[in-house]
């Protein structure tokens, strides 16, 4: 029996490895296209500002680590060219030629890749993507580069124009969503004069509107410069970008970065004959397997359920793509396991604010899925009172006129302020299927130094109890 895995990161190498535990003497095949497996690409913003100092620390566990300690045939540097269902064969390519394996079980774990928009110019030296390794790689040379040949000796922080002569050193970041706001951090961190572009009326778009403010409001405070319902005409420039520009805006940076968001990696499927779903990534039953027989597909290349509403949706982020990896692994072993649903549950670190969003916020999504939504935001304190140094939480918490079913919730604190994890509440509230006034009775934890004796999550679902 083969197993045979596409895709060498956080899906592949979670299936790879739980189907070595569950059967020591199965035959696994990893093809993976580049040299790098099992890292941690939500970090490469934190590797870019200088807080991570290795490409390597990003890795959870080597080529090596996986070839000698787990018994895993792991290919770097081959690229699938080929699915056959009918005769069930992989065919992957790397600098010797072909090589053609057959599978019992296949997993098509291909990831997403970035979303580079029609803008004139992409193709310019200095516009950037941040959707691998080899980009983050990239954009830490030229931080390094920018950072040796500034003719002033860098301050400890500010932008850029305040101490240089002229206005070098200025970036544009295209896109307001997680990247976007986490670059923002990363560049103006080394010096850079920051210019964020955000085609709609606000950043962070999948959080609520009283989120959206607050990391705009400190973004501003940080002296990023933030263009709201500015949609990107092109970058100007010569062989380098030299400028972006908007309807409105000629802005001159010495680099672009796009981060426009990520679409699922679906071309070997599609080639396959193996089915999309209404979100354009690949569909899967709830084990993860396809139209295909016996090909499961999991990750940033493969749509999942949402929680709430019941249907598909296209989530990538890191924790479902190995939770389903891991569920597969079990499945293709002999434990058929689901891969499970998911709430859409993220966070987001600006500067010195966190946020964090669960479920369905947006209204227009909720009366879709048949609830009739209504929505409150309250602010309350972080800690007791008369607590040093304490802060505020922002709740926005979205629930069903007329079940009471929390549907979702959007929070932001200052950083270490705790709105990331009062958020896991309220997670669990929408898996649950739980109801305003059952949320509000949830005995969470109090001392002075972590929170008020009414959690802020207690005060949003009393304040929206009643509204229902």
């Amino acid at each position: 029996m083969t197993f045979v895995v596409v895709g060498g990161d956080a899906a592949g190498m979670s299936a790879a490895s739980k189907a070595r535990r569950e059967a020591p003497d199965r035959e696994i095949v990893v093809f993976e296209k580049g040299q790098w497996v099992s890292y941690g690409a939500c970090g490469l913003p934190y590797y870019i500002k200088g807080e991570i100092q290795s490409l390597e620390d990003l890795v959870s566990v080597t080529p090596e680590q996986f070839r000698e300690e787990r018994d895993i045939d792991l290919r770097t540097g081959h690229e699938v060219v080929d699915i056959d269902p009918g005769d069930r064969t992989v065919t992957a390519r790397n600098d010797d030629g072909e090589v053609t394996v057959e599978y019992d079980d296949l997993l098509v774990a291909t990831g997403a890749e970035s979303v580079v928009p029609s803008i004139e110019g992409t193709d310019r030296e200095g516009v950037y993507t941040l959707g691998s390794m080899t980009d983050g790689k990239e954009l830490r040379e030229f931080v390094a580069r920018s950072r040796e040949s500034s003719p002033v000796e860098q301050p400890d922080s500010g932008p850029a124009c305040h101490f240089l002569e002229t206005c070098e050193g200025a970036v544009g970041i295209v896109g307001g969503g997680y990247i976007g706001v986490e670059m923002a951090e990363a560049l103006a961190a080394n010096d850079f004069e920051v210019h964020l572009f955000q085609r709609g009326d606000r950043v962070l778009k999948g959080f609520s509107e009283a989120t959206s403010e607050r990391v705009a409001d400190h973004l501003r405070e940080q002296d990023v410069a933030l263009y709201l319902n500015a949609e990107v005409r092109a970058f100007d420039g010569g062989e380098a970008v030299e400028a972006v520009v908007t309807a409105d805006e000629r802005v001159e940076v010495e680099m672009a970065l796009l981060g426009t968001g990520v679409r699922p990696r679906t071309d070997l499927a599609e080639a396959a004959g193996i089915e999309l779903g209404p979100t354009g990534a690949i569909a899967a039953d709830e084990y993860r397997e396809t139209s295909a027989p016996d090909v499961y597909a999991a990750g940033d290349c493969a749509e999942v359920e949402h929680v709430v509403t019941g249907d598909p949706d296209y989530v990538p982020l890191a924790l479902t793509a190995n939770r389903h990896g891991r569920a597969i692994g079990q499945t293709v072993t002999g434990d058929p396991t689901e891969g499970g649903a998911v709430a859409g549950t993220a966070a987001v670190k600006a500067f010195d604010v966190e946020a964090a969003r669960t479920g369905v916020l947006d209204h227009e999504e909720a009366r879709a899925a048949g609830f009739d939504p209504v929505t409150e935001t309250i602010e309350a304190k972080s800690r007791a009172g008369y607590y040093p140094e304490d802060g505020t939480v922002t709740v926005t918490l979205t629930a069903d006129r007329g079940t009471g079913r929390v549907l979702g919730a959007s929070l932001a604190s200052g950083y270490g302020e705790g709105a990331v994890h009062r958020s896991h509440a309220v997670v669990a509230a929408v898996t649950e299927g739980v109801t305003v006034p059952e949320l509000s009775n949830y005995d969470l934890a109090y001392a002075p130094p972590f929170n008020t004796t009414w959690d802020p999550i207690l005060t949003a679902a009393k304040v929206l109890g009643g509204q229902l």
